[in-house]
């Protein structure tokens, strides 16, 4: 079958829906004003690490370790859902002492690169050839890059009454989220 631009193409939109850097942009800025300051090409290089590792060795890493994707989602939808708690609540959970961390986690595992997106990749690869589905993950991670790149501009459009009113309604929607994916993978 070989590269095809067109399913690189069609693997990239379907990526793009699932990644939805767009969506996470309230996340985000949360994220920069906890750590002071988002490291896109660090969260952006992760991120690809990440999903191009899964596309070429996820199952087996998991068949190896005795975990399937389903035990990631699960896992995911923890960190989602308290990341939701503080958005909607203004608590603060994450008490992590080194902020240089945000842009690896939760921003590039699980929010970049994270269970749904990895699952997606699973059933990509039964379709597409896997340099098909690595240009699309590339393509995805330019688009990531410019989002963060972009962030602080973002945030000074949106002001702070802004940037509170979205960060509440996005938590919800990402409270949603985490609970859809914890039921997908629950089998409930």
């Amino acid at each position: 079958m070989g590269f095809h631009i067109g399913h690189a193409l069609t693997a990239a939109m379907v990526l793009f829906a699932v990644i939805d850097i767009i969506g996470s942009i309230p996340i985000i800025i949360q994220l920069k004003q906890k750590a002071g300051h988002i490291h896109a090409g660090r969260a952006t290089l992760v991120s690809f690490v990440i999903l191009l590792a899964f596309l070429l060795l996820g199952e087996s890493i998991l068949k190896v370790i005795g975990l399937d994707v389903g035990s990631f989602a699960i896992a995911g939808s923890f960190i989602l859902f308290l990341l939701a708690i503080e958005m909607i609540f203004g608590l603060r959970i994450d008490r992590d002492q080194m902020p240089q961390t945000a842009s690896i986690v939760p921003l590039a595992f699980p929010l970049i690169a994270g269970a749904g997106t990895m699952t997606t990749i699973l059933s990509l690869r039964a379709e597409y050839e896997s340099l098909s589905i690595i240009v699309a993950i590339a393509l995805n991670m330019l688009v990531v890059f410019i989002v963060l790149r972009l962030v602080g501009r973002i945030e000074k459009l949106l002001g702070p009454i802004g940037i509170a009113i979205t960060r509440k309604v996005f938590g919800v929607i990402l409270l949603a989220i985490a609970v859809k994916l914890f039921r997908a993978n629950v089998g409930i």
